[in-house]
């Protein structure tokens, strides 16, 4: 395992934000980053600069809602959960990132 960590693309936060949520149910922000960094095999490295300003914008698209809530520390905090709406997000998200990857692996196999 590398110990280079990784910046995560433009854009692509928000769809591991949304698949997380849609595999793991509601979560708070905090268990969002570590599981996705878990997934990652740790690769990459979520902070509240980057993980809290992308929950807000896909509060704002009405894609994932926030409902208060206790952790298991006992403090009160925010649970972000799917919409519907962020479910079809979700489903159009990863289409256009399968045709994005499949254009690069593409460019890179002729280049070879």
């Amino acid at each position: 395992m590398s110990e280079h960590k990784t910046d995560v693309p433009y854009g692509t936060l928000d769809l591991l934000i949304l698949k997380t949520l849609d595999t793991m149910g509601p979560m708070h922000g905090y268990h969002i980053a570590r599981r996705i960094e878990q997934v990652a095999e740790n690769l990459l490295r979520l902070n509240q600069g980057s993980i809290y300003p992308a929950l807000i914008r896909l509060e704002e698209q009405g894609w994932i809602r926030t409902q208060w809530g206790i952790s298991k520390t006992k403090r009160k905090v925010k649970f972000y959960s799917l919409t519907r709406t962020g479910a079809k997000q979700l489903g159009v998200a990863v289409a256009n990132w399968e045709r994005a990857t499949a254009l690069v692996a593409r460019f890179l196999e002729a280049e070879s």
